[in-house]
């Protein structure tokens, strides 16, 4: 077996974790299979780095005697990102092109894509620089909702942890799901976190309602999508009447309880999906939608994708055919 070479590149104002949290999984695959990876760190000049969160990182080398050819380009982000050395632009300009792999944390997408290398694929980045990178670049099509995306030899992550994400499905696809996961449990990380495609839950992307009975019929929601959840039947629940709750509940979590509802039904079928090899009318039933046509519907106006396209697509191997 050949050793990968993965270089990550380090510049001022780096996101601590997106280097450390990539760097942990693939050292951790190497202690788990010797002679698998060769975790390399270089700067421009080969001088010490200072993190967005005040951290200083010792790099191995100058990014001119680093690698030059790495098996894994591994660019992270940070504050560091949002006026970039135009040097390291133009490093990766002229080295991203020979890198086996060339993968992105955070917003090192914004690197990658100002050295012109994301023109014309897929990509993701942060949620919060998802508008900002379609902006600045509009020949890269970006998916703002994934937390990685795969386009060939080009993977890019959305905020922060995703690296952690993306970096296990990278030695998974190196050395396969035994050891992915033995790195997996040794960090206490999901290998595929639940409902994984996604960038925010349901929970997350609405605000969390202050009102305690608001809040319960939150979880509620989330715990029951097949029960029935119109608005009459959750002001039952929160001990108020339908028009109370429906301006209340859209006034604390910045959402209607319509909308609420429908998120919390598509991610719990795309986890179903994703993790499970139940049927599509089974899913469909278990979220809440009762029929496969409607939720066929939901998956088409919110991704694009019918149920059966979307598993396809995102259901590891492991998982069985559905039935």
């Amino acid at each position: 077996m050949a050793q990968r070479t993965v270089l990550v590149v380090l510049f001022d104002g780096v996101q601590s974790l997106d280097v450390t949290g990539p760097v942990e999984v693939f050292t951790g695959a190497e202690t788990h299979t010797p002679g698998s990876y060769r975790i390399r760190t270089a700067s421009l000049d080969g001088a010490p780095v200072r993190t967005s969160s005040g951290l200083t990182v010792v790099p191995d080398a100058a990014l001119a005697e680093a690698a030059p050819e790495p098996h894994t380009l591994l660019v992270p982000g940070g504050q560091g990102t949002r006026r970039p050395d135009p040097e390291l632009v133009e490093w990766l300009r002229a080295h991203g092109p020979r890198a086996g792999r060339l993968v992105s944390v955070c917003t090192g997408a914004i690197l990658l894509a100002d050295a012109g290398l994301l023109d014309g694929h897929r990509a993701t980045t942060h949620w919060a620089y998802c508008d900002k990178l379609a902006r600045d670049h509009p020949a890269v099509e970006v998916d703002p909702d994934p937390i990685y995306v795969r386009d060939g030899r080009l993977s890019t992550s959305a905020g922060v942890t995703s690296g952690i994400d993306l970096a296990l499905a990278l030695v998974e696809e190196d050395l396969g799901r035994a050891v992915a996961l033995t790195v997996a449990r040794h960090l206490v990380v999901f290998l595929r976190r639940p409902g994984n495609q996604a960038q925010f839950s349901a929970q997350l992307a609405a605000q969390t309602a202050r009102r305690e009975p608001l809040r319960e019929v939150q979880q509620w929601i989330t715990e029951h999508p097949e029960d029935d959840l119109g608005v009459e039947a959750l002001a039952a629940r929160a001990a108020l009447s339908p028009r109370h709750f429906a301006r209340a509940f859209q006034a604390e979590t910045g959402t209607t309880p319509g909308r609420y509802v429908d998120r919390v039904r598509l991610e719990h079928a795309r986890r179903l999906l994703e993790d499970t090899g139940d049927g599509v009318a089974e899913v469909s039933r278990a979220s809440g939608y009762g029929t496969p046509e409607a939720m066929r519907r939901a998956f088409l106006k919110a991704l694009g994708a019918t149920p059966a396209e979307y598993r396809r697509r995102f259901r590891p191997a492991a998982v069985g055919q559905p039935g």
